[in-house]
């Protein structure tokens, strides 16, 4: 498992049980820096969730070749997803959010046991998109 997954998933495990998780995801995504209006296009959009989700990728201003994220969303839930995912996959290198294996940090997180199958696709379409946006800028 990937450090910074194996990470996130012990710092959930100490929450025990699923409702402190859930407020935990919740308050992640409360204080999930603002994202800039400029960067809520149609291009950044996840259109496959359900939730209004944007998500946008940015070489990072002070180290060569690594990427920074913004994320934003109207609901709360995949609000503190995309906090998780912006936080796990910026500052790195495109190569190196495309080798992280989110399955591993959904699947300690009990994700898919606690989500509907709808926002279950649209989790993985947020990944997708925010690894798509990397690629483009390895390019």
């Amino acid at each position: 498992m990937n450090a910074d997954i194996g990470e996130i998933v012990e710092n959930f495990e100490l929450l025990g049980d699923w409702e402190s998780r859930y407020h935990y995801l919740v308050e992640l995504g409360e204080r999930l820096a603002p994202m800039p209006g400029a960067h809520k296009t149609d291009a950044n959009r996840v259109v496959e969730c359900m939730s209004l989700v944007h998500v946008a990728a940015h070489p990072h201003p002070e180290h060569a070749g690594r990427v920074v994220y913004w994320g934003d969303c109207d609901t709360a839930i995949i609000k503190g997803v995309v906090a998780l995912l912006v936080g796990l996959f910026s500052d790195k290198a495109p190569d190196e959010i495309e080798a992280l294996d989110v399955d591993e940090l959904f699947q300690g997180l009990q994700l898919e046991e606690h989500l509907s199958p709808n926002r279950h696709v649209g989790v993985y379409a947020i990944v997708n998109k925010m690894k798509a946006q990397a690629r483009v800028l390895a390019v």
